[in-house]
């Protein structure tokens, strides 16, 4: 028996197509990025979480000379939110990165690693709501989600244990 895993996406060419609130969570998801702390990699990522209550919250990559002690924007954000705000529920997430290590203005658009993306659908089940995502390239084309789940297919969750 053969299945198929299919989800939907939106692609955008400039945040001028997001709605206002989304256009803000991208801008301060560009700003992370200059919060990061990339020194090996020179890769600079930013992580921007909008919650219920309007509030934003920001993350960035944090690397360590010890390369498995560093923790990706996403789950900077994340926990974040968690210990400020535990009872907010979180709407959408705006990622974004630039890469010190060119010059090129990459038009790529990049996805949250596995932990992330398992952190995001953890953090969905919890609340037990969507989470809208937005991923964007430093060219500004955009990636819109409308469940960070569609980012990991079979994911394990709670109910698997």
């Amino acid at each position: 028996m053969e299945k198929q895993i299919l989800f939907k996406y939106l692609l955008f060419d400039h945040e001028q197509q997001l709605d206002e609130s989304l256009q803000k969570l991208l801008f301060a998801s560009r700003e992370a990025t200059k919060l990061s702390y990339a020194p090996y990699s020179r890769f600079h990522v930013g992580a921007a979480l909008l919650l219920e209550n309007g509030e934003i919250v920001k993350g960035s990559n944090q690397e360590n000379a010890s390369f498995p002690a560093g923790i990706c924007a996403e789950r900077v954000a994340l926990s974040t939110a968690s210990s400020l705000f535990p009872s907010e529920k979180i709407v959408a997430i705006a990622i974004s990165y630039t890469n010190a290590a060119t010059d090129i203005v990459a038009e790529n658009i990049l996805s949250p690693c596995g932990i992330c993306r398992q952190s995001l659908v953890e953090a969905s089940h919890r609340q037990i709501s969507n989470i809208k995502v937005i991923l964007s390239s430093p060219a500004g084309q955009i990636i819109y989600l409308d469940d960070a789940s569609s980012l990991l297919p079979l994911a394990f969750t709670s109910n698997d244990l």
